[in-house]
């Protein structure tokens, strides 16, 4: 979970063992967190502790489905890789105990899964999404494959409350400033309205997440936005620093 806000950033993404797993049906549970479909949504009980920094984090979110979405597609030309959101126009409710916080709003869910490690079939990826005016969610996702492997693809599929969606024609990428640690960043904006950065979420030197500005089917619209970097990702000075973020517990 990766939490920001005035009082400063919350990460946990804790690797844990089989034995501190347990699945059924409609449950997820991992160490102390857990995960469950209800009558009403999704739940999810947080109990982690935060790296580098140990900080316990702990509370319930609740996301409230309008409409559960049926789309996957493929993210590379072999097939190896799946994307699709599942609920694109949901709500959330987070009350967390620790730290005191509690807030209301439109949410987002979607699911990645492959049959292979991504460095053999991607270079570098952008990726948004946008809340638009009649309550949609505008989704782009724009891949560059490893090379050689063909040629780039783009994903832009507008998802209703209802779980519909229509594909619709990705404006052209526009530049946006590199993040601190020099990845290179783009958006598909529309031309008339060039991407602005106004917060940045994460800035590693394999990835970043922020918050833009930008013009996605003739609205100007507040986005979610990421860029990934897979050749980083899987360089050794990465690979020694990640265990400092990414803890491995029993």
């Amino acid at each position: 979970m990766a939490l920001y806000g005035h009082g400063g950033s919350y990460w946990a993404m804790t690797e844990r063992g089989r034995s501190a797993i347990q699945r059924s049906e409609r449950e997820y549970r991992v160490g102390r967190s857990r995960m469950a479909w209800e009558a009403d949504g999704l739940s999810v009980d947080i109990d982690e502790v935060t790296a580098p920094i140990p900080r316990r984090v702990r509370g319930r979110v609740r996301l409230h489905t309008e409409g559960v979405c049926n789309f996957l597609t493929a993210l590379d030309g072999a097939g190896r890789h799946q994307w699709g959101p599942i609920a694109p126009c949901a709500r959330v409710e987070v009350e967390l105990e620790q730290p005191g916080l509690k807030w209301s709003g439109h949410a987002y869910m979607d699911a990645n899964q492959g049959a292979e490690p991504i460095e053999r079939s991607f270079h570098e990826w952008d990726w948004s999404r946008a809340e638009m005016a009649d309550g949609s969610t505008a989704v782009i996702y724009d891949v560059r494959p490893r090379f050689g492997l063909g040629p780039d693809r783009v994903i832009a599929q507008r998802f209703a409350p209802d779980g519909s969606h229509l594909p619709f024609t990705a404006p052209a990428r526009q530049p946006l400033p590199r993040s601190a640690w020099g990845i290179a960043r783009t958006m598909r904006s529309d031309a008339d309205v060039p991407p602005r950065l106004t917060q940045s979420l994460e800035d590693t030197p394999f990835y970043a997440r922020s918050v833009l500005r930008a013009g996605v089917l003739g609205e100007e619209v507040t986005a979610m936005h990421e860029t990934l970097n897979v050749p980083r990702v899987v360089s050794w000075p990465v690979r020694l620093m990640l265990p400092w973020r990414m803890p491995r517990r029993s």
